[in-house]
């Protein structure tokens, strides 16, 4: 059972976030879902949102949490290798290449940040590859 229903992040220029979004999550199984009106992004998977990325209600601007990060879970090294390039490839910037990580044996990583500066991860605990 899953504890979350959703993760959201802000952003002030949607266009290039789901420039940004769609071909880095696609390399995570996370497929782009739809439009929520004019405010936001859904990616999800079997048509469920579970990440959205949306211009915020209040009409200010988006900023970053210091400290945040969202985090997915990759199938594979490779894939996290994928999502790491698919990342620079489309704006984002490296927070941390793709390399094991030392609090757990099977630990291994990448993070960016968006266009906005949010900051994103991808893990996966399988032994390597």
């Amino acid at each position: 059972m899953s504890i979350f229903t959703h993760a959201t992040v802000g952003t002030n220029d949607r266009a290039k976030s789901k420039a940004f979004y769609e071909p880095v999550l696609k390399t995570l199984g996370v497929d782009y879902i739809g439009e929520l009106g004019e405010a936001a992004s859904m990616y999800g998977a079997n048509g469920a949102p579970a990440f959205i990325v949306f211009t915020p209600g209040n009409g200010e601007p988006a900023c970053l949490g210091n400290g945040c990060t969202v985090g997915f879970a990759a199938e594979s090294r490779e894939a996290v290798r994928q999502f790491h390039a698919a990342g620079l490839a489309n704006g984002g910037t490296d927070e941390g290449e793709p390399g094991p990580r030392s609090f757990t044996p099977t630990a291994y990583a990448s993070y960016l940040r968006d266009p906005d500066g949010n900051k994103i991860t991808a893990y996966c605990f399988k032994d390597g590859e």
